[in-house]
């Protein structure tokens, strides 16, 4: 059974990558802010693991909303990087390229914390998706197989190299780390989570 994976760049699509390894990858530049230092990251990623790589062009900048788009927030927004059916939009497009590479299981890093401020990071959305994908042509599942996790456990759980999280980006902001938007407010916790052994990285 082939599989893939939803990849960003992020730390948790990278855990996710290193822990079950898939054959294929998806990178999706759908015109957030952060697009060029998460393609180079994923790709990295990518070539350390033999994983087939392959970036999505979409530009939706026009749609987005809040940190990740550098405009204001929706008035729908509950948090400053929520941006209007994200995770439908990047399930979507990245569906749509991995059924024409015959993948049967698209992996999504969606992790515990995402569904503590966004509806579209909880179990019930994941299941939703999947039998919405189900329901049409082709045999493609997707699974969310860190949302019972926090990133660190993730981490911990798929025993990521310190060296290989180093490449992560995490920021929702810029292509260098801003500091102070939500990502990399994430990116500092995980890493004081984790603790000595990758504090050299953080």
């Amino acid at each position: 059974m082939k599989t893939g994976l939803l990849l960003s760049g992020g730390m948790d699509s990278i855990s996710i990558a290193w822990w079950k390894r898939p054959q294929w990858a998806a990178t999706i530049d759908y015109g957030q802010k952060a697009a060029a230092a998460e393609k180079r990251s994923a790709a990295q990623i990518c070539k350390v693991l033999r994983i087939e790589h392959e970036v999505i062009t979409v530009d939706c900048s026009a749609l987005g909303s809040g940190d990740m788009a550098n405009t204001a927030p929706n008035a729908h927004a509950t948090t400053s990087d929520w941006w209007p059916y994200r995770n439908q939009l990047l399930i979507t497009l990245a569906c749509m390229r991995a059924i024409s590479r015959e993948v049967q299981t698209l992996y999504i890093g969606t992790v515990k914390s995402d569904g503590e401020s966004h509806r579209d990071g909880t179990p019930e959305f994941v299941r939703r998706m999947d039998d919405l994908l189900a329901s049409q042509e082709g045999v493609l599942h997707i699974v969310a197989p860190a949302i019972e996790y926090t990133t660190a456990e993730l981490v911990r759980t798929a025993a990521v190299p310190p060296g290989l999280l180093a490449w992560a980006h995490s920021c929702h902001k810029a292509e260098i780390a801003c500091g102070n938007c939500r990502g990399c407010n994430k990116y500092l916790a995980t890493f004081a989570e984790l603790g000595s052994e990758y504090s050299s990285v953080a």
